[in-house]
């Protein structure tokens, strides 16, 4: 009496939602996990009190078989299956928990107070408080409070818990800078520019939350599985029920074997193998800087063969410097850098700079055209300027004298991004210009290699400089000269190779090779649109991430799969054992905890992944 009744408290309040779940599992035709725990503990529990209340129970289960001695009541294992299940779902909690911690860490780490620029005075306001266009004041040592931009002061500022990267960024006027990073020596203002949930932080922590919120295909096949095991084994169960009655005419023992193939077949470890795999390998991946956007990131890496990378900015700086300048007239730079003014190509950029540095006062530039993957028109000092590739002269049918041609091809001979530039219908001299690869571009192709996968760069640049930095790097595979437009074709022409690709980039014009790519990973520093269309998001620029990512989404597929194999292989074996009555109801939910216990484990040796 005292089991029933304990047994009755747990098997009904602490075991309801169980309960509840199988209701509407049956109803809706979708029976799963938590259909085998209700029916098995309400199986238990109905036949022992049938036996304890039951004044003829000796005659039903015999006279040696009475709810007196106890021999056939299975309060103790109806209460134990609830009490196993549940200690099981709260050793998950704790593995999701442990999964989130890097997405609860990043909600902590943002500023309590920000500094407030008001009437000529610095108040101490929340920063929820703060609106675009405000103006904060950062010190040394405290937190920025919001993303935006800095007007005043330089710095550098710790963004590892963006980047994964230790090394603090150099900050100055113009340069952008994230909520909840550390200031760390001099005295920044910044102009507010997001703030709340529309700042990096906070679309980081989104994409961790829904890329652990979605399913992988292979989940989704378990899923399907299961609908197809749960009623398999509750017919096993009748049958093992049916025919232990007919051998032996021993209910009590029928029941015991029945109830002990519910519990043992019952499929938690399955139900876990995907989910806590991808919820810890996503929050490592938040850890290392890389932001897996969905689940199929996994699965699709696994395929991964050949890496594609874009090359400028992110096999190489991006920060192009003027390397030489071959010209007759003595405005060619100041006209050239004029017109390059109106650019935020990198190129036009490194002119700019390199008319600046040399002290030459830029003329206002109007009518300022890009002309996709050619160059650039526009007028400075009422000349018509224009500066681009060979190409984009002879769509303007202007004269490029033998001397500039030669020109040309001595420059580029270099292995530097070269173009001609003129104005006036006639070309006028050559600039070109250099780019400095990242320290760590040679060491992640390596390792890529390493890794067994075969490399690739595209690039919009010239034969002889993509050579240059391809031989440099050891890429495996060099197409250069190729429109913006085209990149995407490029991935398509491997992928018509058999091969599957991903693809790294960073600008506007990688948007549609991100998308075309098996894989695609945008470089968090690059422009919007890049990150919106990769699957993967690298939050620094250094490529060796991308050999992180790859190598965190193949190990998180390989827990996968050994889950999956744990789980089947171990309902499976153990059925047949429960049907033969080697294992009581009790020692089958010890059992069946374990598998999920040993799955969770599991998946939770992916919180020390090193790349």
């Amino acid at each position: 009496w005292a089991q029933f009744v304990l047994t009755t408290i747990i098997v009904f309040f602490f075991g309801w939602q169980f309960h509840a779940a199988a209701w509407k599992q049956v109803t809706s035709l979708s029976p799963a996990m938590d259909t085998l725990i209700s029916v098995g503990t309400l199986a238990a529990w109905g036949f022992s009190t049938v036996v304890l209340l039951n004044e003829g129970a000796d005659a039903i289960v015999g006279a040696d078989h009475s709810a007196s001695n106890g021999a056939f009541v299975f309060f103790e294992s109806a209460a134990m299956i609830v009490t196993l299940i549940l200690l099981g779902r709260y050793l998950e909690a704790r593995a999701k928990g442990r999964a989130s911690n890097a997405i609860a860490r990043l909600a902590e780490l943002g500023a309590k107070q920000a500094r407030l620029k008001r009437d000529g005075e610095e108040v101490l306001v929340d920063p929820l408080e703060l609106a675009p266009g405000n103006i904060v004041v950062v010190l040394p040592g405290e937190k920025i409070p919001a993303d935006g931009v800095v007007v005043s002061g330089t710095s550098g500022v710790d963004e590892s818990m963006l980047t994964g990267e230790s090394v603090s960024v150099s900050k100055q006027v113009g340069s952008t800078v994230f909520a909840a990073t550390v200031n760390q020596q001099g005295r920044l203002e910044v102009e507010v520019e997001h703030v709340g949930p529309n700042t990096a932080l906070s679309q980081i922590m989104r994409l961790v939350e829904d890329a652990q919120a979605t399913k992988a295909p292979v989940q989704k096949l378990a899923d399907r599985i299961s609908g197809i095991f749960v009623p398999t084994v509750i017919a096993i169960a009748l049958v093992v029920l049916v025919g232990w009655i007919a051998v032996d005419g021993d209910v009590g023992n029928a029941v015991s074997n029945a109830v002990a193939v519910l519990i043992i077949a019952c499929p938690c470890a399955l139900g876990l193998a995907t989910p806590t795999a991808i919820m810890v390998g996503s929050g490592r991946g938040a850890e290392l800087g890389v932001l897996f956007k969905d689940a199929e990131v996994f699965e699709r890496a696994n395929d991964v063969d050949t890496v594609a990378f874009d090359k400028t900015g992110t096999l190489t700086r991006g920060a192009m410097t003027l390397a030489d300048i071959a010209t007759d007239d003595e405005r060619f730079l100041e006209l050239v850098g004029s017109l390059e003014s109106g650019s935020e190509h990198p190129i036009g950029r490194a002119i700019t700079l390199g008319a600046e540095e040399r002290d030459i006062d830029l003329l206002p530039v109007e009518g300022f055209t890009s002309i996709q993957g050619k160059g650039a028109r526009g007028t400075v000092d009422d000349l018509e300027i224009a500066a681009g590739t060979p190409a984009l002269f002879t769509d303007l049918g202007w004269d490029v004298d033998e001397k500039w041609s030669s020109a040309f091809s001595e420059l580029s001979s270099h292995g530097n991004t070269t173009f001609l530039a003129g104005w006036n219908q006639e070309v006028r001299g050559v600039v070109s210009v250099a780019d400095s690869v990242r320290p760590s571009s040679k060491s992640a192709v390596a390792d890529l290699h390493a890794d067994g996968l075969a490399t690739a760069m595209v690039t919009g640049d010239n034969w002889a400089t993509a050579e240059r930095i391809g031989e440099e790097l050891g890429i495996d595979t060099i197409v250069a000269e190729v429109l913006p437009g085209d990149k995407s074709q490029t991935v398509a022409d491997l992928q018509a190779q058999g091969k599957s690709v991903a693809f790294v980039g960073d600008g506007i014009n990688d948007a549609p090779a991100l998308t075309m790519a098996d894989l695609g990973m945008a470089v968090g520093s690059g422009t919007d649109v890049a990150i919106e269309a990769g699957d993967v998001v690298l939050m620094s620029g250094d490529p060796a991430t991308a050999v992180t990512a790859v190598r965190l989404a193949r190990q998180t597929f390989r827990v996968i799969r050994q889950n999956l194999g744990w789980a089947f292989g171990y309902n499976t074996a153990a059925i047949p054992l429960a049907a033969l009555g080697f294992l009581n109801p009790m020692i089958a939910a010890a059992a069946m905890a374990l598998s999920s216990v040993s799955v969770v484990s599991n998946s939770l040796r992916l919180r020390r992944f090193k790349a």
